[in-house]
């Protein structure tokens, strides 16, 4: 093949002590030479055919022949099972988590937490390669487990598997146990271990694997005879740190003794003190083992914890209550269900929040009344967004959860059918955002919600992107803010609302033409 470029030029120095911006340093004329010098390479399509089948690609005829597909999953709203498992152990007091399967695995979910928290996320695995994949991991964990117990001193490691280990069927009990019976770790360290193959299941079925692991281990043999006077909390899956720090403040105020089942709040926002500290996780051990004594155990998150429920229910034989405190509705029942179980009255420092949440979206409705809303993420998150937008008078037209569920779905079609703002909703189960964009296309809406993977939708559709749920790569510290309570009820709006706005200004950017109604004056 002849070459059509000439990539001999000389590339100038760059100027001493100037670090050019990376947005900008691709832009340059050398970078732009050298990217078509490989494009006659790439055998592409002309310029004309890709625009004619892309142009294609918006079309209800696509859409058909998109919806039937099967064997092929594009950009799914879901992680796999072990980044719920890692993110869930981070949690407790001096917990390593460990991931049995290949180093590659446990370097990508680290790479996905830090960043989305932009905090350096510990995890360790047992690298195993080829010869494991053949032979089995055994001699992989116990070597593992004795380096990582020796170079980071846990008081817990919390064992998940990846694909790797499950297609070939290591026995984590069996593992485990024998690592203790030779030496390698004491026999006294707790490693409760999950089983979280990524080709079943999702991120929240890991969360719940783990969840339910760590807490058996753990309250082994550790049920008394009275109960302990206090209450058990569990956000689930829940991206945003600021909620756990928000319950707390709530719970404060109530004057309710707690546990928070996984506080991983100074996990993912550790202070900079300027010296490291490897274990951020603020559940204790001793009380996560207390736990089994709790009057009762509240969780924020259905459909994410349906394992650990039942071992509380079951085998703890303890009360366990479900509550979605989002939005005014969600809070208002958490908040008149905690005051009635623990007869303690509701503080009128929340009663105040509760006006001036309230305040704050009557403030703002008008502009969110009737606007067509598109939305993805998890079951529980979807759920509680939609919740929301209904009080807001916000109208959900298309509802994307690729880790769905028969259970989920009945519920949602319910909220939705008993709302004269929910008529005109699909609860697409199942789906991927490939399926989101034919949608967004053949049925166009207001705004888009979900997380930084609907980038792409947004410049593809032009449909305005709010950026709420896991992870969020492009945008920095909402993870920092609740949405949990009255005071995360003005958050959500917040972002809503000004999404809203900013996509107004940009309408309306040319003067005199466009910018005859300006919400600004002098």
């Amino acid at each position: 093949m002849t070459d059509t470029v000439d990539n001999t030029q000389n590339i100038p120095a760059p100027e001493p002590g100037k670090i050019q911006d990376h947005f900008d340093l691709f832009q340059n004329d050398e970078y732009q030479d050298l990217f078509a010098y490989k494009r006659q390479f790439e055998g592409a399509h002309s310029s004309n055919k890709v625009a004619e089948v892309a142009e294609w690609t918006k079309s209800w005829d696509y859409r058909e022949k998109n919806f039937a597909r099967e064997a092929l999953t594009v950009n799914p709203a879901k992680a796999c099972q072990p980044l719920g498992s890692l993110f869930v152990a981070s949690g407790f007091e001096g917990t390593l988590p460990y991931s049995h399967g290949s180093q590659g695995c446990v370097a990508y979910f680290r790479t996905h937490l830090t960043r989305n928290y932009k905090e350096p996320f510990q995890a360790v695995s047992s690298s195993m390669t080829e010869d494991a994949a053949v032979f089995g991991g055994l001699n992989n964990m116990k070597q593992g487990l004795e380096n990582a117990y020796t170079l980071y001193k846990p008081k817990m490691i919390a064992l998940c598997t990846t694909c790797m280990a499950e297609v070939i069927g290591d026995d984590l009990g069996g593992f485990v146990a024998t690592a203790k019976n030779e030496g390698h770790i004491p026999q006294e360290l707790p490693v409760p271990w999950a089983h979280t193959p990524s080709f079943v299941g999702s991120h929240i079925t890991g969360y719940d694997n783990m969840l339910k692991a760590i807490l058996k281990t753990l309250t082994k043999d550790k049920k008394a005879e009275t109960t302990n006077g206090k209450f058990n909390f569990n956000l689930g899956f829940d991206p945003y740190v600021g909620n756990i720090r928000e319950l707390k403040r709530i719970l404060g105020l109530f004057g309710i003794d707690y546990t928070i089942l996984s506080d991983n709040s100074d996990t993912f926002d550790s202070p900079n003190t300027g010296e490291f500290k490897m274990y951020n996780g603020l559940t204790t051990l001793e009380e996560t083992a207390d736990s089994i004594n709790a009057e009762g155990t509240f969780f924020f998150q259905t459909y994410t914890t349906p394992k650990t429920q039942e071992l509380i229910a079951k085998d703890w034989e303890q009360k366990t209550y479900n509550f979605r405190p989002f939005g005014i509705k969600g809070t208002d029942e958490f908040l008149m269900n905690l005051s009635a179980i623990t007869g303690k009255p509701i503080p009128q420092e929340l009663q105040q929040e509760r006006g001036r949440a309230v305040d704050a979206l009557t403030d703002s409705q008008a502009w969110i009344h009737g606007k067509r809303i598109a939305l993805y993420g998890d079951p529980d998150h979807v759920f509680n967004l939609t919740q929301f937008l209904l009080e807001t008078g916000a109208e959900p037209v298309h509802i994307v959860v690729t880790n769905s569920n028969e259970e989920f779905e009945a519920e949602i079609r319910e909220l939705l059918t008993n709302s004269p703002y929910g008529q005109e909703a699909t609860v697409w189960g199942k789906k991927d955002l490939w399926h989101l964009r034919s949608l967004l296309f053949t049925e166009p809406v207001d705004l888009l919600i979900g997380n930084s993977y609907g980038k792409y939708l947004w410049r593809d559709t032009h449909t305005p992107l709010v950026r709420i749920g896991y992870p969020i790569f492009d945008r920095h510290h909402m993870h920092r803010y609740p949405t949990l309570g009255y005071q995360g009820a003005i958050n959500l709006f917040n972002w809503i609302i000004n999404t809203i706005l900013d996509e107004l200004d940009r309408q309306t950017i040319v003067p005199a033409k466009t910018d005859i109604s300006f919400d600004l004056i002098r």
